[in-house]
């Protein structure tokens, strides 16, 4: 019977707390995609733990602003992990069309850890500058697109500093676990080993927030740029034009005509009275197709071909003259009157 009413009671916290940490390292470690089912699935049930851990814990007053490292027990060090927890599964969510507001909502949980720890002094680091959509921050953030070398360098000795902690950590680490979690540790021992913990999740997650703050860049660059190329109204079409080469009078006209029967050709004035008319000179916006207008256009351009057909036949016969009587001379088909 109590083993059927222990099985009713809501888990406690610490059950709470380590499946949890075994789900993301579960996660951490996985060989199938992130976007798997069988991935996600992990995460969000982990998140869903997290979430009543943190209502145990706000429930319990475990930890408080007026209390100091020292005051706080040993097996209790290990629950201010769960915001970064938090912000370590958000980051595996793979929705596309949400993945600006888990950037955000990953960022605020490992904000709220480090803040936490360095309230409580468990080591020292500068916190990462808070990001507000305020024309000021908007400003300072396009002032340091171009950092100075200076600035590079710092951040890149931050870097080196951070990565030398991290393996020395994970290094002692090593070398508390099976004693900790065999039980066979004492309290000093165990505090150092949850110390440790805290440590290297201070450093993962100052790396994580740098790392949300360049995909949210990413993202806003994006969505700005859509934004921008979909205010841009579509051009309206205009009539279609038939290549045609421009000349300075009538006579490079018919020159020019002749000798590229397939182009219409025209002088420049006739190029401009024409656009003028159609009103697609610069000054007066964007041609109007009209009815009228395209049946005066084409009425035009069947003028036109009409006369180059008939200057082609006039051509073709004048040039046949030309060559017969090239090949007949003169009076060569009146031989009656000849003796």
């Amino acid at each position: 019977m109590a083993t059927a009413e222990d099985e009713l009671l809501p888990p406690r916290l610490p059950e709470l707390f380590e499946t949890s940490k075994q789900l993301l390292d579960e996660v951490e470690v996985a060989t199938e995609p992130t976007g798997s089912r069988i991935i996600q699935d992990k995460v969000f049930k982990g998140l869903d733990l997290l979430k009543k851990a943190v209502e145990m814990l706000t429930q319990l007053d475990l930890f408080s602003q007026n209390e100091d490292l020292e005051e706080i027990a040993s097996t209790d060090l290990k629950y201010l992990l769960v915001p970064a927890f938090q912000g370590a599964l958000a980051m595996k969510q793979v929705n596309p069309s949400k993945r600006l507001d888990h950037l955000q909502w990953a960022r605020e949980h490992f904000l709220n850890y480090l803040t936490q720890c360095q309230y409580y002094h468990v080591a020292e680091f500068e916190l990462p500058k808070t990001k507000n959509n305020s024309p000021d921050n908007n400003t300072a953030s396009s002032s340091m697109a171009y950092p100075s070398l200076v600035a590079m360098a710092s951040q890149r000795q931050a870097k080196i500093k951070r990565y030398k902690q991290k393996k020395e950590v994970e290094h002692r680490l090593s070398a508390l676990k099976s004693a900790v979690e065999s039980g066979q540790a004492d309290d000093e021992r165990v505090r150092e080993y949850y110390l440790l913990h805290l440590q290297r999740w201070i450093g993962i997650s100052l790396e994580e927030i740098e790392s949300i703050d360049q995909e949210m860049k990413i993202l806003r660059e994006k969505d700005s740029s859509k934004q921008v190329s979909t205010s841009y109204s579509p051009r309206q079409d205009r009539p279609p034009m038939k290549p045609f080469i421009l000349t300075r009078n009538m006579t490079q006209a018919k020159v020019f005509g002749a000798g590229y029967p397939s182009l219409a050709s025209m002088t420049v004035n006739d190029w401009y009275d024409q656009h003028r008319k159609y009103g697609a000179l610069p000054d007066q916006g964007i041609a109007v197709t009209t009815p009228e207008l395209k049946r005066t256009a084409q009425e035009h351009e069947d003028q036109e071909q009409k006369e180059e057909e008939d200057d082609e036949h006039t051509l073709h016969r004048a040039r046949e003259w030309d060559d017969w009587k090239d090949t007949h001379p003169r009076g060569y088909g009146n031989r009656q009157n000849m003796g």
